[in-house]
């Protein structure tokens, strides 16, 4: 069955645009990708795919929105950080910025 027309705009602002919640939830500090995943999942009512976080943050990271840190635990492996660059602040800052001047252009009657 074909998705209706809010399906689709609620997936391209959901999981088609991921990097938007990632940052969001790396303004409150460092996280480790298993605690984005559930922190997305808990706090934007929404299940990414499993790998996709992943892709996600490598992608940021290419790109200076985040930068990684790893941290050896006594026990188990070596585990990696994110955290938000200043690069990635202002990027969050004019994506906000877009959506809230779209939404205040748009006319509900």
């Amino acid at each position: 069955m074909a998705k209706t027309p809010f399906e689709r705009f609620k997936k391209s602002l959901t999981k088609d645009n991921l990097w938007i919640y990632i940052l969001t939830l790396l303004q409150t500090g460092e996280l480790y990708p298993y605690e984005i995943k559930n922190k997305i999942e808990k706090e934007f009512n929404f299940k990414p795919g499993n790998v996709t976080a992943y892709i996600v943050l490598k992608k940021l990271e290419i790109g200076g929105y985040v930068k990684i840190s790893k941290v050896k635990k006594e026990q188990g492996p070596e585990r990696t950080y994110y955290t938000i660059t200043d690069v990635g602040k202002h990027e969050l800052k004019k994506t906000i910025r877009f959506y809230k001047d779209q939404i205040a252009n748009l006319k509900n009657d």
